[in-house]
């Protein structure tokens, strides 16, 4: 019997390259089949090329709203799922349009194709719809309400939000098996575009001037592409699934990250308003210094977001997904491990020096 065809938007990125290893290695009986824009960009990387040979037979060319093409859907032939990962993650109020139209739209094509298939749509948003608040005591679980108020200003959790409600919609409408899936900010190896471990990488090459008195929600992303690969293959599946992985204030984040680096964090905590005012003044500086393209301080969004505290729990992932989140001390040496190997600007910190810096920090 032929494994089943499942397609992957994304299938480029971060958490397209880890559903894809999983499926490959864990679910034999589960064909990947990436959509990608560029098929050279997408031969030429090289966790591509460490794939077992044959284990992706086949690659899909295009964008999201070939969705609705009917010469591109007959090309996809049979498919009997849809992972739709791919998302514009941009935190800043600027050039905002194609976030809306990327995250909105391409996934409104999504929902239609997998009507025309027939098929089940796993759609991964974000625990940042719901699951922000102003103390760290306040969580979300799959019943609570969506955050609109406090995510308005901000264009990707917004976008997120408005996708979330928009896609629930059109998918009742056509009879579509919709499962949404809200993880919080995905960590791990892997990261080949350097992008969901970013702030790590600015407090290891010593570029994060300041912190914020806020918190983070993290979850392991091999954890998190796994309850995926589930949640398209459960029988009855819920419509929505939190992934809960670590929440913990941005001091002690940084506490684990300098565990696994030995590279202390920034000391000094700026009030929260002064923060901003810097990040603003940085957008403005920017624009009329020469040669200054960006701020080399966090844009304001992101100030805002780290204000916040961001925490998701479920009521039914263990039981129906088999997910449980992995040590978060664990994920942050596995990421940290991975960028010091293949980040082209932290080659200083060397595996023996690491070692012992790991020591120094148990003291």
């Amino acid at each position: 019997m032929s494994a089943k065809r499942y397609l992957i938007t994304g299938a480029t990125g971060f958490l397209g390259r880890h559903l894809i290893e999983h499926l490959i290695q864990q679910r034999p009986d589960m064909s990947p089949l990436p959509m990608v824009r560029n098929r050279l960009a997408w031969d030429t990387q090289d966790w591509v090329k460490e794939l077992p040979a044959g284990a992706v037979a086949e690659v899909m060319t295009g964008i999201l709203s070939d969705a609705n093409v009917p010469a591109k859907q007959a090309e996809m032939g049979q498919i009997d799922g849809i992972f739709h990962v791919a998302a514009l993650v941009r935190h800043s109020r600027a050039n905002s349009a194609d976030v809306y139209q990327t995250n909105i739209d391409g996934t409104l094509d999504m929902v239609r194709l997998a009507a025309a298939k027939n098929c089940r749509m796993v759609y991964v948003s974000t625990s940042g719809t719901v699951g922000v608040f102003d103390s760290r005591q306040q969580w979300a679980d799959e019943h609570s309400s969506l955050r609109e108020k406090e995510v308005k200003k901000w264009p990707y959790y917004d976008s997120k939000l408005q996708a979330e409600r928009a896609a629930r919609k059109l998918a009742n409408k056509l009879g579509v098996e919709l499962v949404i899936i809200r993880p919080p900010v995905m960590l791990g190896p892997g990261d080949h575009r350097f992008r969901s471990t970013g702030h790590i990488i600015r407090v290891l090459r010593g570029k994060l001037p300041f912190l914020i008195q806020g918190g983070m929600h993290f979850v392991d992303i091999r954890d998190a592409a796994a309850a995926m690969a589930q949640a398209m293959r459960i029988e009855s599946p819920q419509p929505l699934y939190h992934l809960s992985g670590v929440a913990c204030s941005i001091g002690n984040f940084f506490r684990m990250v300098e565990q696994a680096s030995g590279v202390k964090p920034p000391s000094m905590f700026l009030p929260y308003p002064l923060a901003l005012t810097l990040a603003h003044t940085g957008v403005a500086l920017a624009k009329i210094i020469p040669g200054m393209h960006e701020s080399p301080l966090p844009d304001p969004v992101v100030v805002e977001m780290a204000n916040k505290f961001w925490d998701v729990r479920s009521r039914y992932a263990a039981q129906d997904l088999n997910f449980y989140n992995r040590n978060g001390q664990a994920t942050i040496n596995d990421t940290v491990d991975w960028l010091i190997q293949h980040h082209p600007k932290l080659g200083h910190l060397t595996p023996i020096k690491r070692a012992a810096q790991r020591e120094l920090t148990k003291v």
